[in-house]
Protein backbone atom coordinates (compact mmCIF):
# COMPACT_ATOMS: atom_id res chain seq x y z
CA UNK A 1 0.00 0.00 0.00
CA UNK A 2 1.42 3.39 -0.99
CA UNK A 3 0.69 6.15 1.50
CA UNK A 4 1.47 9.72 0.55
CA UNK A 5 1.14 12.76 2.73
CA UNK A 6 -1.45 15.30 1.68
CA UNK A 7 -1.62 18.95 2.72
CA UNK A 8 -3.60 18.18 5.88
CA UNK A 9 -1.03 15.58 6.95
CA UNK A 10 1.78 18.07 6.33
CA UNK A 11 -0.02 20.76 8.32
CA UNK A 12 -0.55 18.36 11.23
CA UNK A 13 3.17 17.53 11.20
CA UNK A 14 4.10 21.22 11.08
CA UNK A 15 1.87 21.92 14.10
CA UNK A 16 3.41 19.00 16.00
CA UNK A 17 6.93 20.21 15.16
CA UNK A 18 6.11 23.55 16.74
CA UNK A 19 4.81 21.87 19.90
CA UNK A 20 4.72 18.08 20.14
CA UNK A 21 2.59 18.29 23.29
CA UNK A 22 -0.15 20.33 21.61
CA UNK A 23 -3.47 18.50 22.03
CA UNK A 24 -5.02 16.98 18.90
CA UNK A 25 -8.23 18.91 19.62
CA UNK A 26 -6.33 22.21 19.51
CA UNK A 27 -4.55 21.24 16.27
CA UNK A 28 -7.92 20.24 14.81
CA UNK A 29 -9.43 23.60 15.75
CA UNK A 30 -6.48 25.45 14.15
CA UNK A 31 -6.77 23.42 10.95
CA UNK A 32 -10.57 23.42 10.75
CA UNK A 33 -11.08 19.66 11.09
CA UNK A 34 -12.31 17.30 13.81
CA UNK A 35 -10.12 16.01 16.61
CA UNK A 36 -10.86 12.48 15.42
CA UNK A 37 -9.48 13.33 11.99
CA UNK A 38 -6.22 14.57 13.48
CA UNK A 39 -5.96 11.47 15.67
CA UNK A 40 -6.58 9.09 12.74
CA UNK A 41 -4.12 10.95 10.50
CA UNK A 42 -1.47 11.01 13.24
CA UNK A 43 -1.91 7.28 13.87
CA UNK A 44 -1.60 6.50 10.15
CA UNK A 45 1.54 8.64 9.76
CA UNK A 46 3.07 6.92 12.78
CA UNK A 47 2.15 3.48 11.45
CA UNK A 48 3.68 4.35 8.06
CA UNK A 49 6.92 5.51 9.70
CA UNK A 50 6.70 9.25 9.02
CA UNK A 51 6.67 9.88 12.77
CA UNK A 52 9.42 8.05 14.62
CA UNK A 53 8.05 9.00 18.02
CA UNK A 54 8.14 11.87 20.43
CA UNK A 55 10.81 12.36 23.01
CA UNK A 56 11.94 14.76 25.62
CA UNK A 57 14.78 16.95 24.34
CA UNK A 58 17.23 17.89 27.08
CA UNK A 59 19.67 20.79 26.89
CA UNK A 60 23.15 19.30 27.35
CA UNK A 61 24.62 22.62 28.55
CA UNK A 62 21.99 22.99 31.28
CA UNK A 63 22.99 19.50 32.44
CA UNK A 64 26.65 20.54 32.61
CA UNK A 65 27.86 19.16 29.27
CA UNK A 66 29.53 22.28 27.90
CA UNK A 67 31.73 20.56 25.32
CA UNK A 68 30.37 19.09 22.10
CA UNK A 69 32.71 17.27 19.73
CA UNK A 70 32.50 15.27 16.54
CA UNK A 71 34.83 12.31 16.21
CA UNK A 72 35.71 10.63 12.93
CA UNK A 73 36.60 7.00 13.47
CA UNK A 74 38.65 4.81 11.13
CA UNK A 75 38.34 1.06 11.63
CA UNK A 76 41.02 -1.52 10.94
CA UNK A 77 38.40 -3.48 9.00
CA UNK A 78 34.94 -2.38 7.80
CA UNK A 79 33.47 -5.71 8.93
CA UNK A 80 34.12 -4.65 12.55
CA UNK A 81 31.47 -1.92 12.49
CA UNK A 82 28.95 -4.11 14.36
CA UNK A 83 31.41 -4.97 17.13
CA UNK A 84 32.44 -1.33 17.51
CA UNK A 85 28.82 -0.11 17.52
CA UNK A 86 27.96 -2.54 20.34
CA UNK A 87 30.72 -0.91 22.40
CA UNK A 88 29.74 2.64 21.43
CA UNK A 89 26.09 2.02 22.34
CA UNK A 90 27.16 1.47 25.96
CA UNK A 91 28.73 4.95 26.16
CA UNK A 92 26.13 7.55 27.20
CA UNK A 93 28.34 10.51 26.19
CA UNK A 94 27.91 9.46 22.53
CA UNK A 95 24.62 11.00 21.42
CA UNK A 96 24.81 10.25 17.67
CA UNK A 97 26.65 7.73 15.52
CA UNK A 98 26.69 7.60 11.74
CA UNK A 99 28.12 4.95 9.41
CA UNK A 100 29.61 7.03 6.61
CA UNK A 101 31.35 7.06 3.28
CA UNK A 102 34.50 9.06 2.69
CA UNK A 103 37.34 9.63 5.11
CA UNK A 104 35.79 7.96 8.18
CA UNK A 105 33.99 4.68 8.77
CA UNK A 106 32.00 6.17 11.64
CA UNK A 107 31.27 9.74 12.67
CA UNK A 108 30.03 10.30 16.22
CA UNK A 109 28.78 13.23 18.26
CA UNK A 110 29.99 13.34 21.85
CA UNK A 111 29.21 15.60 24.80
CA UNK A 112 31.48 16.13 27.79
CA UNK A 113 31.45 18.32 30.88
CA UNK A 114 34.77 19.93 29.97
CA UNK A 115 37.90 19.46 27.86
CA UNK A 116 39.64 17.20 30.40
CA UNK A 117 36.46 15.08 30.42
CA UNK A 118 36.53 14.85 26.63
CA UNK A 119 40.22 13.92 26.72
CA UNK A 120 39.55 11.20 29.29
CA UNK A 121 36.66 9.82 27.23
CA UNK A 122 38.81 9.70 24.08
CA UNK A 123 41.85 8.15 25.77
CA UNK A 124 40.17 5.73 28.17
CA UNK A 125 36.95 4.74 26.43
CA UNK A 126 37.17 5.26 22.68
CA UNK A 127 40.77 4.82 21.63
CA UNK A 128 41.20 1.61 23.63
CA UNK A 129 38.76 -0.24 21.35
CA UNK A 130 41.04 -2.62 19.43
CA UNK A 131 39.03 -2.46 16.19
CA UNK A 132 39.54 1.31 15.96
CA UNK A 133 42.59 2.24 13.91
CA UNK A 134 42.49 6.01 14.46
CA UNK A 135 40.27 8.94 15.40
CA UNK A 136 40.08 12.64 14.58
CA UNK A 137 38.25 14.98 16.93
CA UNK A 138 36.60 18.26 15.97
CA UNK A 139 35.36 20.45 18.82
CA UNK A 140 32.21 22.45 18.17
CA UNK A 141 32.60 26.12 19.13
CA UNK A 142 28.92 26.99 18.69
CA UNK A 143 25.69 25.61 17.23
CA UNK A 144 24.65 27.96 14.43
CA UNK A 145 21.73 25.89 13.11
CA UNK A 146 19.75 23.09 14.75
CA UNK A 147 16.42 22.10 13.27
CA UNK A 148 14.23 19.18 12.32
CA UNK A 149 13.50 18.25 8.73
CA UNK A 150 10.46 20.08 7.39
CA UNK A 151 8.57 20.48 4.15
CA UNK A 152 9.92 22.66 1.39
CA UNK A 153 9.04 23.55 -2.17
CA UNK A 154 12.57 22.90 -3.44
Amino acid sequence: MNFELDELDKNILLELQKDFRKPFQEIARDLGVSGGTVHVRYSKMKEEGYIKGGHLALDPEKLGYTVCAFVGINLHNAKDVGVVMKRLETMPRIIEAHYTTGVYSLFIKVVAKNLPGLHKFLAEKLQVIQEIQSTETLISLDVLLDRDVTFSDE
